[in-house]
Parts: C-alpha cells; structure tokens; sequence
C-alpha cells in the first residue's frame, strides 16, 4: 500500500526553524518534497548531511535573484501541490514568486507562509525567535517557577507547535478545500497566532477566574506537589502527573504514605510541605528503583529521561518511536497509520545534488 501522501509535489524554498519541520512531517508521510535552495545554503547549526530534520526529499539549487533559476522553479511550481516558504513579509513578492504569480501559473496550489508575526500588523516586518512569540502571546509569562523568572520551553511550542504543526493542518485544510473547489489557498501561518491557539485552554481557565496569572501557582505549572518533577539519590530525576484522585491513591501507595494521615489532595495551603515531604521520600532511592517501586501501580508516574536513555526504554523501542537511519537515531515519523508501510527515512542531501533528477521526474523539461 502507498503512504498516506504519495503523489503530492512539495516545493519548499528553503529556510530554518517551523518551514523545514513543516517540510519534513510531509516527507515522512510520503509526499515528493523538494527542498529549493540558493547555492552556498542557508545557514545551519550542523553540516547538511547530519541534520536529520532535512530527511527524505531532494534538493534543487537556484539564487530566486537570477532571471534565469527563478524561471526554471516556476516551471516546478506549475507542477506542484504545495508551496512552503518562511521569508519576512514582501520577500517572495520582490523575488517574483509570491502567491499572485504562483496562483496565476497554478491555481491550484496551496500557498503556505510560515512567519513568527504573520502577515500584516504593526510587527511583520521584524525579525523574532521563538522566545519573542511565546512572551507575545503570553505563554512565556506563565511557564516558570513561583517567584523566578519565566523559562523557555525549548523551541517546541512556537515554532514547532504553534509554526510547523499549525501550518501542516493548514495544508491539509487547504487540500481538502481544493478536492472540492478546485482551488489553491494562501495559508497565514504565523507563529504568534499558533501558540495562542495553542494557549486557548488557559485562555478559558482565565476568563472563568481558574488560573492565577503568577507562574507557579496552578495545579499543572509547578505548585501542586502531585504534578511536578523529584530528585532522587542519584541526581536523576522522576515525573508525577497524577492529578485525579485515584492516581493520587496509587502515588501515595507507591511512596509508602497513608491517606489518612494526609490533608485532602487539593487543599492548597498544604501544598509546599506536602511537596517538601514528597520530595524528602523521592530522595531517598536511585531513579531506576522508583521506577520498579511504580511499576504496577497506575500512579502517572515516570522516569525523566536523557536523549541517550529514551530509544533503550521498553516502551519506546517496542513502538519503534525512534529509528536509526542513515548513521543516527531520529524521531520516527508520526503520526502512524494502519496497513501502511513505514515511512523510508533518507539521508540529507546535499544543496542542489538532485536538480537534473527533479526536472526530469518532474517532467518539467530540461532546458535548465
């Protein structure tokens, strides 16, 4: 059986951060993705062959400045399904291959920007990071420990989530809005509009007076000693999640501790001893033994796992969540579906190695 993509044409003019994550999720799904990029590449943390994040499509090398290679991906993009870029605001414009002259050759192509401000707006013309569109949109302010600074959650909520993710469901949106119109789409995706879509159930819990605004005060931000993280005596550390009462029973089992002798779970001003009490018992066994100790007790209870230790877990290696491919461990791709064959993982290539290939398989001729 093919993939659940096979068949669709992926351009993605080539850029860091959500764009190629967006890319990537689609490669992995079985669509042809086809990584334009300008020669001499974009800038990266790591040499192109090992960034994993840029598996499995092809490159075809152009500068979209020169007359002549912007034509020849135009000539790409009137075969094309989906279009993927991330340049500020009017840049794709200037270059002479923004949505009016894509949607002009191809009418139906999904059109996908992915931007941190959007569009249009007092900032889209600036540049940010990750970390500006979480502050922006308030998801900054409330991660972090009661009276400390706010912490930033890698990059995985606003460019991964609210960026790569968001404009993936964009796409699909759009192809489905074209099974039935027969026309394209120009997708917005902007990162600071993501993570507030992201944020809508604190958004709730706000506006009906169920979230306190000082970080570090919620149940599920730190303050309720049944959902946070505990040292154990070997410096490593363990994950509770156990927030309704029956795994709070199991907790309170696997700890050794009795209910009765305890105040009621969501008393809130007994939280800081109880945490200071949980963390006392936590302390005293490796992280590796509490893990034995909960092993038959449905308490929301985890290890916290290094990279290095997560393919060696029993449940990550039966799943096959992460593969080797092409000389290193990687995220396997997800989401899965039945009776469908694994995705086949190919390794990075090198800018512009496949440009004759892609023209041809393209058909898009090859006066290039």
């Amino acid at each position: 059986m093919e993939r659940v993509l096979e068949g669709l044409r992926v351009i993605e003019l080539a850029g860091i951060g959500p764009s190629p994550h967006a890319a990537m999720l689609l490669a992995d799904l079985g669509a042809d993705v086809v990584r334009v990029e300008r020669p001499g590449g974009v800038s990266q943390l790591l040499p192109v062959d090992k960034d994993a994040g840029l598996r499995s499509r092809r490159s075809v090398s152009a500068n979209l400045k020169n007359p002549a290679d912007l034509a020849k991906i135009l000539r790409l993009v009137d075969k094309a399904d989906i279009l993927i870029e991330s340049y500020r605001p009017g840049v794709a414009e200037r270059l002479g291959i923004g949505p009016e002259v894509c949607h002009e050759r191809n009418p139906g192509l999904v059109y996908t920007r992915v931007t941190g401000w959007g569009q249009d707006g007092p900032l889209a013309s600036y540049a940010g990071h990750d970390i500006n569109y979480l502050a922006l949109s308030g998801a900054l302010n409330a991660i972090g420990r009661k009276g400390e600074r706010p912490l930033a959650p890698l990059n995985l909520v606003a460019d991964l989530g609210g960026g790569s993710m968001l404009a993936v469901l964009g796409i699909l949106a759009a192809l489905y809005s074209r099974n039935r119109t027969g026309a394209g789409r120009v997708i917005d995706a902007a990162m600071v509009d993501g993570v507030s879509a992201l944020m809508s159930m604190f958004w709730t819990l706000t506006e009906n007076n169920l979230w306190n605004a000082e970080r570090g005060t919620n149940v599920i931000d730190g303050a309720a000693p049944f959902y946070d993280t505990y040292e154990c005596a070997d410096a490593r550390y363990i994950a509770v999640g156990a927030i309704e009462p029956a795994f709070y029973t199991q907790l309170l089992r696997g700890l050794g501790l009795d209910p009765a002798e305890l105040p009621d779970q969501y008393d809130h001003t007994t939280w800081p001893t109880l945490g200071k009490q949980f963390a006392e018992i936590f302390r005293t066994r490796d992280r590796d033994a509490w893990v034995q100790a909960f092993a038959r007790l449905d308490a929301c209870v985890t290890p916290v796992l290094a990279l290095t230790e997560v393919p060696e877990h029993p449940h990550i290696a039966a799943r096959g969540t992460i593969v080797d491919a092409f000389g290193q461990r990687q995220p396997a791709a997800a989401p899965r579906f039945t009776d469908t064959p694994p995705a086949n993982y190919t390794a990075p290539r090198t800018p512009g190695a496949d440009t004759d290939a892609v023209f041809r398989d393209w058909g898009v001729g090859d006066d290039h």
